[in-house]
């Protein structure tokens, strides 16, 4: 839920947003995606962390250099010109219309908890994914402010089991509760790396407190704190939850749970607990698919409204909405999800994840290389610059092919069209606005 204060988004109301866009479905199935790597994954949240934390100063200190709207599309084309501005937008394009089919997957996973006749049914989970999706994209096409009421139902639902479990865990390990078995997983580096390459997803969206730079009242020293303490607070969540895990649950029972933080509290706190943090869980999923449908319609929009795109994607409807990208991106996220209809919720959830963030890795590193290039001489920017780059890479290779060949094809598909619209005249031209 997101105030503004008298001259814009104060410091408060811009973490909120900052955590919200980070917390959403993932922490809710990834531990049982996570639970087969045992204690590497431990070792992999570090890691994210201190990468997410090197990026979030790099977004903080490109928004105050460049405070234009696209945020990283605006870093990209200011530091490398306009083919490389256009290929990270594409990227960010992509990652958010394929990343939200495994949110919408979340949220299945967690309605089968109740009822266990969807996951029993193959292909069932596809088809819900999908008809959640279209549900959220056309609250969003009726407007924004139908999109924001959604937000606000759901935005504080979602920390609220976590908090509990966190809290659970630490009384556990204070009051001397037995232990899960020791996992029996080696610590090691390919171990590691594909841990990385699965929890960075749950940073996506730290660069969301550079977004509304021109909202936000005394931005040079908002959007940096936001950014920073957001990071701080999301990690510290993802791994408690981790650590609570890989303390005091089984390996084979968690990596067996479509909803893992429901079964933790259910069998710890009995009763109906499960089911209810599972429609919790689910709710929560929703909220944040409600979020990023909104996100995936924006980016073709504002790059059609700049010039660097087809102009039909600048079409508003009736409503004010941006109904032409929101079709084209959830009929795109629609066929990858239905595409792999055959594969279980978790793995269906850790393939469209592992290829929406192989696409959108792009963005990161170039804005990365846009700070290392239009920052020069801060020296900590420069040296955050090089480890986030580094990590971007890290991560990257830890997807493995199949995500990393998924994701060069998607984001290879935008190369005809950047071509199409500059031999159609229109890269130097933007689309007016209405007045």
């Amino acid at each position: 839920m997101v105030y503004q204060t008298k001259h814009g988004l104060g410091f408060w109301a811009l973490l909120a947003l900052v955590v919200g866009n980070m917390v959403g479905s993932g922490i809710y199935l990834l531990p049982a995606t996570l639970a087969p790597l045992g204690y590497n994954q431990l070792i992999g949240w570090l890691v994210s962390i201190v990468g997410a934390l090197s990026l979030a100063l790099v977004f903080a200190r490109l928004g105050a250099k460049v405070p234009e709207a696209g945020g990283p599309y605006a870093y990209a084309r200011t530091a490398f010109g306009p083919l490389a501005g256009f290929a990270t937008a594409w990227s960010y394009w992509v990652m958010s219309w394929a990343g939200n089919a495994a949110v919408a997957v979340a949220s299945v996973s967690a309605l089968s908890l109740v009822v266990p006749q969807i996951g029993a049914t193959q292909g069932l989970p596809a088809l819900l994914a999908v008809t959640l999706v279209w549900i959220v994209t056309l609250v969003n096409i009726r407007g924004v402010e139908a999109a924001g009421r959604l937000q606000e139902a759901t935005v504080v639902i979602k920390l609220l089991p976590l908090a509990v479990l966190i809290g659970l865990a630490l009384w556990m390990w204070v009051s001397g509760a037995p232990r899960a078995p020791d996992p029996g997983v080696a610590i090691s580096t390919p171990a590691v790396s594909a841990a990385v390459g699965l929890t960075f997803w749950g940073f996506l969206g730290l660069e969301a407190g550079t977004v509304p730079a021109d909202k936000v009242d005394r931005p040079e020293r908002n959007v940096p704190r936001a950014t920073m303490w957001g990071v701080v607070l999301t990690g510290l969540i993802y791994f408690g939850i981790s650590a609570a895990f890989a303390l005091f649950m089984p390996i084979g029972q968690a990596n067996a749970s479509p909803a893992p933080v429901a079964d933790f509290l259910g069998q710890s706190l009995g009763g109906n607990v499960a089911g209810v943090v599972a429609l919790v869980a689910a709710i929560s999923a929703f909220g944040t698919l409600n979020g990023w449908v909104l996100v995936q319609a924006e980016m073709p929009w504002a790059m059609a409204r700049g010039g660097v795109f087809p102009r039909w994607f600048a079409k508003e409807g009736r409503h004010g909405t941006p109904v032409r990208s929101h079709l084209v991106s959830s009929g795109l996220l629609s066929v990858v999800t239905l595409l792999n209809y055959q594969k279980g919720m978790a793995d269906l959830f850790t393939f469209v994840a592992s290829v929406s963030l192989a696409a959108g890795l792009l963005t990161y590193l170039m804005s990365a290389l846009s700070a290392w290039r239009l920052l020069a001489g801060d020296q900590p920017v420069a040296v955050a610059a090089l480890i986030a780059a580094g990590f971007t890479l890290w991560a990257e290779w830890g997807l493995g092919g199949e995500a990393m060949l998924y994701g060069a094809v998607l984001i290879l598909a935008g190369l005809p069209v950047y071509l199409s619209v500059r031999s159609a005249g229109s890269s130097g031209s933007a689309v007016d606005r209405p007045g």
